[in-house]
Order: C-alpha cells, then sequence, then structure tokens
C-alpha cells in the first residue's frame, strides 16, 4: 500500500464517520477506531518494505507550473508521528464510544477523522506548500472542534483560532522565504540546503518564523493562554488535541527542522529560553488548579515547553531525548485526559476539593490514574522517568557554556520539581480516604479498556524500553543523522541526570509534604496580566480598529469614497511621470474616426455636467458608452466592444429600475462644492490620462502578448486569443472573479431583502379615467410581442455567441449579456413585476455556475493541473472543457442580473391585488369600462366610475393595482 493511499483511504474515514456517526450513533468510534489502526499497520508495512532505503517517497503533480507537488516522505520521524496521530486517534476515537451520549455524533466523529488526516498529511508532506495547507487544516479541525462544544465555547474557539493562525501566517512566510531562496518546495531539499550556512541572515530570520509558528501551535509563552482556554471542549478533543495532535504539531515542526537550525543562534536562545520560562511556568500554574481539566491544561504547557528547550540544545541526544520525551508525553497525557474523563463521568465533577476515596469505589480507574501519574511526575520505573532522564542527560551535555548549562539544568529541575509535586497532588486528593455519601460507582470495562491500554503501555516501556528503541532511533537518526540512538534503561550509571532525578525527587516531596503551605502561598494572582486577557484585549484592539477605519467611509458622501483613490491615482501619477520611461509610440498616432469618437465622448461628458434629470443624464451616458464601444470596435477589439455594448444595455435596464426608488431631478449644490468635484475630477481624469498615455498606446505588444498570439492555438486549440487567455492562460483568475461576482449578486439579494437600503418615495397622482397606462395589459402589448417574436432570436443568438467564443468573438460572459438582455425584455413586458415571469432560482444558478467552474478545473487535474483544458473529439468535433468552464461563467452572470433584475423591480412581496367577478376574487386589473348596444359610450361625458381612478406610485412608474398576463405563473423570488 502506498502513502498515497493511507493518506487517501484516512481522509475518506471523514465521510464514512458522518454516516456511521448518524447511523450507530457513539458506537461509530468502534469501527472508526479499528479503521486508524488497520491504517497504522500500513503505515508500518510500508515502512518495512522499504528495502534498503531510507525512507518512502512518493509524489503526484499539484501545481507544475510553480514547480508545486504533492509530495508524501515516509522516514523514521515521519513514521514515529504518523503511529502516535493513528495510534492515540484510534484510542481516543475507541474511548469516544462510551464517553459520549447515546444519539447522533456525525459532526464529531467526522472533525476527528479529519483531524487525524490532517495531521498525517502534515508529517508525511514533503512539501513545504504541502505542509502549511496541512498545517492550518489542523487549525480549522481544532477550531471547529473546540466551538462545537456549545455557546459557552464559541470566544475560546476564537481565541485559540486567532493565535494559532497567526502562527500560521508566520509559517507562510517562512515557506515564501525558502522557496525563493533554494528555488524549490521540496523539504527534503531545502533542509540540505547550503543557504543555512552561507547566508546567516536568512537562516536567522527563517528561524525566527518557524519558532513563532511552532510556539503558537504548542503553546509557548506568550502564546500558552489558548490551551487552557481551550479546555471548554469535550474530553476526548482535549486528550486527542493534547497527546496526539495540534500541539504536536509545533513539536514536530521543530524537529523537521532542528538540525538544519542548530547552529543559528537565535534559534538555540529563543528556543531554550523560552521553553524553560513555559516549563517552570506551566507547572506553576498547574500547581494552582483545582479543576483537574484546568491543571492537566497547564501540565501541557509544561511538558510542552520541556519538549522545546531540549530540542534547542540542538545536539544529536537532544533529538534523541525530545523524542522519547514525545512518546511518554503522548502516553501519560492521554491516559491522563481520558481518566479525568471517566471520573468528571462517573462522579460528575472535576474539582479535586470535592472529591476524594474514589480508589474504594473506582479502583480500576485509580490504578490507570495512577499510573499516568507517576509517569508524569517521572518516576521509576514508569517511561516518563526514562524519558526525562533522557532530557536532563541533554541538558547536562550542551556544547553551550559551563554558567548556561548550569543555568538550564536549575530551571529544569525546579519545573521538574513542581511537575512532581502538581501530579502527587492530583492523586494523593482524590483516591485516599473516605468515599462520599453517594459514592460513584466503577466504569464499564469497555469505557476503562483504552484508558488501560495506554497507561499500562507507560510502564511496559518504562520497564522494557528495549521494545521501543528501533522506532524511536530511526525517528532521531531521521534527523540527527545515524548517531542519534537511543539507550533506553532505568539505570544508566552515576550520571548528572541521576543526580538531577535525586534533586527532583527531593524538592518534589519537600512541596508535596508542605503542601498547605504551597497552596496559601499560590493561593493569588501571580501576575495582573493574563494570557486570556491579553489575546482578548488584542482581539477587541483589532475590531476597534477596523471600525474606526470604516468609519473614515462609512457614509453617504461619495467625496468620503471618492477621495482616497484620487489621491492615490494622482500621487502615483505624480511619481510616474518623473520615473517611467515611455518607449516611443510605432505608426501612426491617431485616425480620423478617433477625433470623431473623441468628440462624442466629449460633447456627452459636458452635457452630463450640465443635465438635471436623473433620466436624462443615463440616457447621455449611454450614448458615451455607445461611442466607447464603438471606439473599441474601430480599434480591433470585436470582444471588447461586443462586452461593452451589451454592459451598456444591462447599465440602462438596471439604473433606471434604481431611479424609480430616487427623485427624478438631482438636488443643487452650492458653488464651493461643485468647484472641489471639477478640480477632483480633473485631476482625476488628467491622471487616468497620463497613465493611459504612458503605459499603452501603439507601442507594440508586450512579451506575453506576443507569446499569445503564437501559442494559443497549438496550447489550446482556440483562435479566439481573448477567450483563451479567459479559459485557459488566466483561468484562474476568471474563476476568482466569477466567484467575486456571485458573491456580488447574493449581496444584492441580501441588500435589498433587508427592506430599507431603497426606501420608496411615495408621491401618488391621479390618472384622469381612460388613462392608457391605467391598464398593464394596454401598457405592456407592443413589448409583449417585442419579446415573443424576438425571445426565441435571443435565446438562440446567445447561445450561439456561448458556443463560437473559442475560436470567434464571444465566450461565456458576452453570451451571458446577451441572455441578460432577454431576461431583462421579459421582465419588462410583465404586467405586473409581482407576478413576472422570472420565476428562475437566481441564487441557485448563481451557485451552479461557480460549482460548474470549479468541476471544470478539477477535471484538469488529470492533465495534471487545476483548470488544465481538456481536449477530446466527440463525432469528428473538437471539444474542450474551456467550453463547460465558460458555461459555468454564463450560469453565474445570468444568475447575477437575474437577482439584480428581479429583486430591484419587484417592489413588493404580497401577491396583486384582487378583483372581483360576480362572487369570486381574481388576479388581475379591473376591465376598461366596455359600452353596450343600448347605451353608446362617450368618455367626454360619461359619469366618472371611480374604480377606474388608479393612484399611480411615482417610484414604480406602473398604476397601483396592475397585474400580470399570467397570474398563476409564481413570482421569481429565491429568498
Amino acid at each position: 500500500m502506498s502513502l498515497l493511499i493511507i493518506l487517501a483511504l484516512t481522509t475518506l474515514l471523514c465521510p464514512a464517520a458522518a454516516v456511521l456517526g448518524r447511523r450507530a450513533g457513539r458506537d461509530a468510534g468502534w469501527p472508526l477506531a479499528a479503521g486508524l489502526l488497520v491504517l497504522a499497520g500500513a503505515l508500518v508495512a510500508v515502512w518495512n518494505g522499504r528495502g534498503d532505503a531510507d525512507a518512502v517517497s512518493q509524489q503526484i503533480p499539484w501545481m507544475p507550473t510553480l514547480g508545486v507537488t504533492f509530495h508524501l516522505r515516509l522516514d523514521g520521524l515521519g513514521l514515529f508521528f504518523g503511529l502516535i496521530v493513528l495510534v492515540i486517534g484510534a484510542v481516543v476515537i475507541g474511548y469516544s464510544a462510551r464517553y459520549l451520549a447515546k444519539g447522533s455524533h456525525s459532526a464529531f466523529y467526522t472533525l476527528m477523522t479529519f483531524f487525524a488526516a490532517a495531521m498525517l498529511g502534515l508529517v508525511l508532506a514533503d512539501d513545504v506548500v504541502l505542509l502549511f495547507v496541512m498545517w492550518e487544516f489542523t487549525t480549522l479541525c481544532s477550531f471547529l472542534l473546540i466551538a462545537r462544544s456549545g455557546p459557552h465555547a464559541k470566544d475560546p474557539a476564537i481565541r485559540t483560532f486567532l493565535v494559532t493562525m497567526a502562527g500560521g501566517l508566520c509559517l507562510l512566510a517562512a515557506v515564501v522565504a525558502m522557496w525563493v531562496a533554494t528555488g524549490t518546495t521540496r523539504l527534503s531539499d531545502i533542509l540540505v540546503d547550503d543557504v543555512w550556512s552561507t547566508s546567516p541572515g536568512f537562516a536567522a530570520f527563517v528561524a525566527v518564523l518557524i519558532a513563532l509558528a511552532a510556539f503558537t501551535k504548542s503553546a509557548q509563552f506568550p502564546f500558552h493562554a489558548w490551551l487552557p482556554d481551550a479546555m471548554v471542549a469535550i474530553t476526548p478533543v482535549s486528550a486527542y488535541l493534547h497527546a496526539a495532535a495540534m500541539v504536536k504539531a509545533g513539536i514536530y515542526l521543530m524537529l523537521r527542522f532542528s538540525t538544519a537550525l542548530s547552529e543559528v543562534p537565535v534559534w538555540n536562545v529563543l528556543l531554550i529560553s523560552v521553553g524553560l520560562f513555559t516549563a517552570l511556568m506551566g507547572a506553576v500554574f498547574a500547581l494552582q488548579r483545582n479543576d483537574l481539566k484546568e491543571l492537566l491544561a497547564y501540565s501541557t504547557v509544561s511538558q510542552l515547553g520541556f519538549l522545546t528547550a531540549t530540542i534547542g540544545i540542538g545536539t544529536s541526544y537532544a533529538v534523541v531525548g525530545a523524542v522519547v520525551h514525545v512518546a511518554a508525553h503522548a502516553l501519560f497525557k492521554s491516559a491522563l485526559f481520558m481518566s479525568l474523563g471517566v471520573v468528571d463521568h462517573q462522579a460528575g465533577s472535576r474539582d479535586i476539593r470535592k472529591l476524594s476515596g474514589l480508589a474504594r469505589t473506582m479502583p480500576v480507574t485509580a490504578v490507570v490514574m495512577t499510573l499516568a501519574a507517576v509517569s508524569m511526575a517521572g518516576v521509576v520505573p514508569l517511561f516518563g522517568f526514562v524519558s526525562k532522564e533522557a532530557m536532563f542527560k541533554a541538558m547536562a551535555e550542551s556544547p553551550a557554556p559551563t554558567a548556561a548549562v548550569w543555568l538550564v539544568g536549575a530551571v529544569a529541575v525546579l519545573a521538574a520539581s513542581f511537575t512532581f509535586a502538581y501530579s502527587a497532588r492530583m492523586i494523593i486528593t482524590i483516591f485516599p480516604g473516605r468515599p462520599a455519601q453517594d459514592p460513584p460507582k466503577e466504569a464499564s470495562a469497555a469505557f476503562l479498556a483504552p484508558v488501560a491500554l495506554v497507561s499500562v503501555a507507560g510502564l511496559v516501556l518504562g520497564l522494557a524500553g528495549v521494545l521501543a528503541e528501533p522506532l524511536l532511533g530511526a525517528a532521531a537518526a531521521a534527523v540527527a543523522g545515524p548517531d542519534a540512538e537511543p539507550h533506553l534503561g532505568l539505570w544508566h550509571g552515576l550520571a548528572p541526570e541521576l543526580y538531577m532525578s535525586v534533586a527532583v525527587f527531593t524538592l518534589g516531596t519537600i512541596l508535596v509534604l508542605a503542601r498547605r503551605s504551597v497552596d496559601r502561598l499560590l493561593d493569588r494572582e501571580l501576575s495582573p496580566i493574563t494570557g486570556v486577557g491579553t489575546v482578548e484585549a488584542l482581539r477587541g484592539g483589532s475590531v476597534a480598529l477596523g471600525a474606526w477605519i470604516g468609519g473614515l467611509t462609512r457614509a453617504d458622501a461619495p467625496y468620503r469614497h471618492l477621495v482616497p483613490p484620487v489621491v492615490v491615482l494622482v500621487a502615483l501619477t505624480v511619481v510616474g511621470v518623473f520615473t517611467v520611461d515611455v518607449p516611443p509610440l510605432h505608426g501612426d498616432v491617431t485616425r480620423p474616426l478617433d477625433w470623431v469618437l473623441l468628440g462624442v465622448v466629449l460633447v456627452g461628458v459636458l452635457l452630463a455636467l450640465g443635465v438635471r434629470s436623473r433620466i436624462a443624464l443615463v440616457t447621455i451616458i449611454g450614448v458615451v458608452g455607445f461611442a466607447v464601444a464603438l471606439w473599441f470596435y474601430e480599434l480591433g477589439a470585436a470582444d471588447v466592444a461586443l462586452t461593452q455594448l451589451l454592459v451598456e444595455i444591462l447599465t440602462v435596464v438596471v439604473i433606471v429600475l434604481l431611479l424609480n426608488r430616487l427623485p427624478s431631478t438631482f438636488h443643487r449644490t452650492g458653488k464651493r462644492r461643485s468647484t472641489t468635484a471639477a478640480v477632483v475630477a480633473v485631476l482625476a481624469g488628467t491622471s487616468a490620462a497620463v497613465a493611459t498615455w504612458a503605459l499603452t498606446g501603439r507601442r507594440g505588444l508586450s512579451d506575453a502578448g506576443q507569446y499569445f498570439l503564437a501559442e494559443a492555438k497549438t496550447e489550446t486549440g482556440g483562435s479566439n486569443v481573448v477567450n483563451t487567455i479567459l479559459v485557459d492562460f488566466r483561468a484562474l483568475d476568471t474563476l476568482g472573479e466569477l466567484t467575486v461576482l456571485g458573491v456580488a449578486g447574493i449581496a444584492i439579494v441580501v441588500a435589498l431583502e433587508s427592506r430599507g437600503l431603497l426606501p420608496k418615495l411615495h408621491s401618488p397622482i391621479t390618472e384622469p379615467p381612460g388613462s392608457p397606462i391605467s391598464d398593464a395589459g394596454d401598457n405592456t402589448m407592443v413589448l409583449r410581442v417585442t419579446e415573443r417574436l424576438l425571445g426565441p432570436v435571443i435565446v438562440v443568438l446567445s447561445l450561439f455567441f456561448l458556443l463560437r467564443g473559442h475560436y470567434q468573438p464571444g465566450g461565456g460572459f458576452i453570451a451571458a449579456l446577451i441572455g441578460a438582455a432577454g431576461i431583462s425584455l421579459v421582465y419588462l413586458s410583465a404586467q405586473d413585476d409581482r407576478v413576472s415571469r422570472l420565476g428562475v432560482p437566481y441564487v441557485k444558478l448563481i451557485g451552479a455556475g461557480v460549482a460548474v467552474a470549479v468541476v471544470v478545473g478539477l477535471l484538469g487535474l488529470a492533465e495534471g493541473s487545476f483548470l488544465r483544458a481538456l481536449h477530446f473529439d466527440v463525432f469528428g468535433v473538437a471539444i474542450t472543457t474551456a467550453l463547460f468552464f465558460d458555461v459555468g461563467v454564463y450560469l453565474a452572470v445570468v444568475g447575477v442580473i437575474l437577482a439584480a433584475v428581479s429583486r430591484l423591480g419587484v417592489e413588493e412581496k404580497e401577491p396583486p391585488p384582487l378583483r372581483r367577478v360576480g362572487s369570486t376574487a381574481v388576479d388581475g386589473p379591473a376591465p376598461r369600462p366596455t359600452p353596450t348596444t343600448d347605451e353608446p359610450h362617450h368618455p367626454s361625458t360619461a359619469p366618472m366610475d371611480l374604480s377606474s381612478i388608479r393612484v399611480l406610485d411615482r417610484s414604480s412608474g406602473r398604476p397601483s393595482g396592475a397585474s400580470a398576463e399570467h397570474p398563476d405563473r409564481p413570482r421569481g423570488d429565491d429568498s
């Protein structure tokens, strides 16, 4: 089985978990745990079958044009962390099968399995871009798992996300820097590149970024607060997050880069100082806590500090010590959290002040939890003692100056002594003594089995550490070379690490015996500043800053929005005039038609400046737009001209719909304001003209343009270069613009549904009796006839331009604009906007368009790259997937225009007014009086029928009470 298959199967456990969690409820944990164990066995099988190779490597193309591959590599370190992820994950998920209440747990199991898949992808990634993506997936998983714990978990989840996301940005910066400096994204090549030794400035810069990223993930000071804060999550999440996921990602990152950065002073100093301070701080805070979960959370912070400091020493044996303690920590911390869950589940409390005598009624829980706590305390003969001795040995053998070695050792001993103290406090408080009046019962065997498995494993490996030497040795050797050999035993002679352990036991015992005095000493706030408070202050400050910046333009006054870009534009122009070297023009600078069209545009602009009527202004601007479209066509840009022409038509329709809601004329402005606006307009126009003159003009094509002209037919099979650029060469840009357009369409719907952004003006006037506009049928007759004749033609024309776009002027966007023109005609020909025939789910069209474009992009992976067009023949006709990408563009654009027309044009949600025919109420306007044979009709002398007097809503331009031709058709409302 290959690495890709193992990772794919781990990922496929997510949808399986969703189904099982819904069908089997909490019992879904058992098959999911079995699946993870099988995958762990497959990982070992791949490692054992590698032959003489040091590592197993496999890759598939991902982003070949960027040199980024989906590259997986299994070496000793990857195997070690991969097994921790899968095995501990299996144990925790199996434990969840009895911890969780009965019922559906689809979301929990889905996120937990995806967490495992993300962590496995992280430790197997041999490409720094892939490493970063998996790193961010773990951040997302932790956020979702914490947030789903209930309303009280919202703020802790957000704080966790903000801190770890900040570390992700640091990692991203490091990835980019390494990519640029080494010219590759392959991690194994980057780590052995000469740049680490030849460029000390670069090495120090990347070292700081890597350290910051790891500190945020592994809860090192000053980023430690999120880990205790995240204890609002349920116990299985905490157990997995602390023992095998999330926090271990930061340790893995530091171990992976430890050899490359071992000679970088800032790396060593930063890791050792921050790690030891965090270890001591976390241990003291843990000793203060009475809630068992908070105690264990701070103990994790402390233990991660030990690991960070050990890695920072930089020697081969330091890597060994860190690897051994990672294994020990995964065992005792998962056992402790799961034991805590058992106690909380059975006793209903986590407060050590309310728990006592549990050893009498819960003896098995007492044994397994005591074994795990003793291992965390580093007491013989548990595996925690072996790992603590390994770290002490690495610190004692550090190549640092003697004074520094003594200082590091003293701080480590002090922190370990506090670890001994809070571990003992936890056990001797809740298990001995008399049980409560209503003592809890022992948990079921199925509930305790996963806990006992990892707890007893700590005892077995402590007594027979040789069993773990091959795996741990391979992990250390993958980073530090073959000299990094662990010798896992309980006795190594009278060595410095033994004396350090004796000091820990002695000082720790004193702290336990004097625990009442210690409790009184620590029963206070040790610092006026808390980590959670700091994160919350930064969060609140960033929100306030964003609100302040947004407030600068939060106004209806246009100048608030126009001044900033105009100032920037003018500044860039001034700088460009003195710095840009403008190449000479080629050929004729102008043609006679250019001056004619320029004159039309100029006249239109001057007329627009003096007109006060809004509808007249729309007409004039439309003329200017048509002139620009003709100019594009005259210059040979048929696609752009056609797009401009269609946009002008649809813009007029949309603006007229908006004008219904505005006064018919502009308000008068003062001379000062007019003068200011004129100056700003002249500056902006001059700057734009200068920039256009400098950057464009008849100066020949750029290298990119020449490439597109020369290679479009060969590379894409299309002869319309404009379309091939949009859907082939730069399809990713088009997909991004398509997504933004879709979001804009949805924003239109949301904004207009808010019922207040576009207030109506109610200025009713009365129509004279018999007025043509009082009858919707007569008023729309011409448009209805036109729509019936031209509707099919527009549809065919739209499809024609869609299909020919790859070879002739056209494409998805132009075709969609043509179709949208037909849609506008359908709307305008309806007799009443409330029952217009636009019963199309435009939001679904937008989503379908984006989805089609994405799916077409995924098909390109068959040729090695996202959005690469595939070419094939159907009955001798050449077909390209770029056509289907254009279909996605078509659907999304049509959906957006439908949304604009439907929501801007339809003003009321209630059905049209009813009229009575006899005793039956029917839709539609009242018919006009018809003359009878007995009495001729004389409009001028006939008595006024009050029912024929209609109220005309100036804002809509139609009589209130008008109805549609087809009242039985649904209205185009997709809200």
